[in-house]
């Protein structure tokens, strides 16, 4: 659900949603893999790419390539 203009275009940024969880792949160097939460990341419900909308899978795609974009990785 797009509810919020935010720095980075018009996503949803909740925690465990799509743009969050793209974001968090890059970050952590994960592949690519869209998905979701339907609340809280680990605690609820995943939503896996075979069940999600066109407009859920944009928003994990910006926030994955936004991310990248930054080089905003975890240093381990």
């Amino acid at each position: 659900m797009l509810e919020a203009i935010t720095q980075h275009g018009f996503y949803d940024e909740r925690h465990g949603g799509p743009y969050d969880r793209g974001t968090a792949d890059s970050y952590y160097m994960r592949e690519f893999n869209p998905h979701y939460y339907v609340g809280d990341t680990y605690k609820s419900p995943k939503i896996e790419l075979a069940q999600m909308t066109a407009a859920e899978i944009v928003a994990y795609t910006a926030g994955y390539t936004n991310n990248e974009a930054n080089g905003d990785h975890k240093e381990y």
